[in-house]
C-alpha cells in the first residue's frame, strides 16, 4: 500500500512568522526567536504610553509575556501584531547579545 501525501489544514500549519521562544528582558525589552530562523530584540518602550499597552509598564506583568498561537502575548490579552512584530525586531546582530 502506497501512502499518498496529503496537505495539511491552512490552520493547521505554523505560519513563517510564529514566535517559537519569548524572554522578557530588562528595560521593557524582549527576546524573541521566531520559526522562519529569526532571532532578536523588539523595544516594547514606544507602545507602553498606548491604550491596553499602558499595563505592560507593570514589571512584575511585563515579565508574564508568552506565546499563544504563535503569537507574544500577556495574560490579558495583550498581544503583538505578527507584521508589527517582524517590522520592529532587531536583529541579534544588530542588537547585540540579549541581556
Amino acid at each position: 500500500m502506497v501512502k499518498i501525501p496529503t496537505k495539511s489544514h491552512p490552520c493547521e500549519a505554523a505560519m513563517y512568522w510564529d514566535v517559537l521562544i519569548v524572554k522578557p528582558l530588562a528595560d521593557y525589552r524582549l527576546y524573541v526567536e521566531v520559526k522562519d530562523g529569526r532571532k532578536g530584540i523588539l523595544d516594547m518602550k514606544p507602545y507602553l504610553a498606548h491604550g491596553v499597552f499602558r499595563e505592560l509598564t507593570n514589571v512584575h506583568y511585563f515579565n508574564q509575556v508568552g506565546i499563544l498561537l504563535g503569537a507574544v502575548t500577556w495574560p490579558n490579552e495583550q498581544d503583538i501584531a505578527p507584521e508589527t512584530l517582524l517590522a520592529e525586531l532587531i536583529p541579534l546582530e544588530l542588537a547585540g547579545p540579549p541581556s
